[in-house]
């Protein structure tokens, strides 16, 4: 049988978690829930005893130090020499595999509460990926988000030893409150959170067939490329022509082999600190504070405070969210965290 690989993408600058994450050192590779990184969970969350192989993880190289420092003694790296978004990221790992392997394609920055879910929902997926299908987690929708978007469950199809998902019926960009909420009671409908389970020749059939010029060039990086241990290093020239596209539109929705198997395993994207928060343990008043300083709340509901040493004193507050890294402070209503990636700090730093 095929081994199901994983390929972790490390990318982007988490800006809307600033000051905390920042572009010199993002969201994946800070201890945000629990002891370990959202990156060495992803990698955690996929092991050899699984039936997993030892992970390939595209990151750029702006990134690649804090990979080597917590990726561990296995796996491989592809240095992406710029962004071109996630169908080309995806297209260097598929090249740089045997064409009957499976991917598991993973964002490196997400947290997952119920990890054993995650492991039987992969091999769920990667049975029907074997049969040629083009596989997307349904993320068990809790609440009428608009930053998501959102699949929609068709007919049922069932693997040869099993396992079971559904046609995917449609994609669905993110939608507005009063189409958010139809989808949450409908129940038909999950949220797409970018991981995905392909063989790796259906995965390149259907890129050569919707874009052929991503699978062209991107191949032809990787031939050009060159190897430095377990880093490999497509060719910089050749990759900057790649025209830029994400998965979903170059590939997925294009696709007539689209399925998806439902996830109900306490995910969160962790996409700004209301996110966070909402991960985290919280006091009888909502209130969560992470901190190495002292802080005191008083009087205050839904309040999230994280000091990386200065004390924080909060009085009456509700739904706010206060956050100190070194001499950057930020303060934010719940309401107004979507922002905190446009402030001057996040996007200078």
């Amino acid at each position: 049988m095929a081994d199901v690989v994983p390929v972790i993408l490390c990318g982007g600058s988490g800006t809307r978690l600033w000051p905390r994450s920042r572009a010199s050192k993002p969201k994946p590779f800070l201890r945000l829930v629990g002891d370990r990184t959202l990156f060495e969970e992803a990698v955690a969350r996929c092991p050899a005893s699984g039936g997993f192989a030892p992970p390939v993880v595209v990151t750029g190289a702006q990134h690649l130090a804090h990979v080597e420092a917590q990726l561990g003694g296995e796996g491989r790296i592809i240095v992406e020499p710029s962004a071109r978004n996630t169908a080309a990221a995806i297209a260097l790992a598929a090249f740089s595999l045997a064409e009957d392997d499976i991917m598991l394609v993973c964002p490196s920055d997400h947290y997952i509460g119920r990890p054993e879910v995650f492991a039987k929902v992969a091999q769920e997926a990667a049975a029907l990926a074997r049969e040629g299908w083009l596989v997307s987690f349904g993320i068990a929708a809790t609440a009428p988000e608009t930053g998501f978007g959102y699949l929609k469950r068709g007919e049922p199809i069932e693997a040869a030893d099993g396992s079971r998902g559904f046609r995917t019926a449609q994609f669905i960009e993110k939608p507005d409150l009063a189409r958010a909420e139809s989808f949450l009671a409908n129940g038909g409908y999950a949220w797409n959170g970018g991981i995905f389970a392909f063989r790796v020749r259906d995965f390149i059939a259907e890129l050569e067939a919707h874009r052929p010029q991503i699978a062209r060039v991107v191949r032809q990086a990787v031939d050009e490329g060159l190897a430095d241990g377990r880093r490999f290093h497509p060719d910089a020239a050749l990759f900057a022509t790649v025209e830029s596209d994400s998965v979903d539109y170059a590939v997925m929705e294009k696709t007539t082999r689209a399925a998806m198997v439902p996830a109900a395993m306490e995910w969160s994207d962790i996409g700004n600190w209301p996110a966070l928060h909402d991960a985290l343990d919280r006091d009888s008043n909502g209130n969560t504070t992470r901190a190495s300083g002292a802080v005191e709340l008083v009087d205050c509901s839904n309040v999230f405070v994280d000091s990386d040493g200065p004390r924080v004193s909060v009085i009456g507050l509700k739904d706010v969210v206060v956050v100190i890294d070194g001499d950057d402070v930020m303060i934010t209503s719940i309401a107004g965290a979507q922002k905190v990636g446009k402030l001057l700090g996040a996007t200078s730093q």
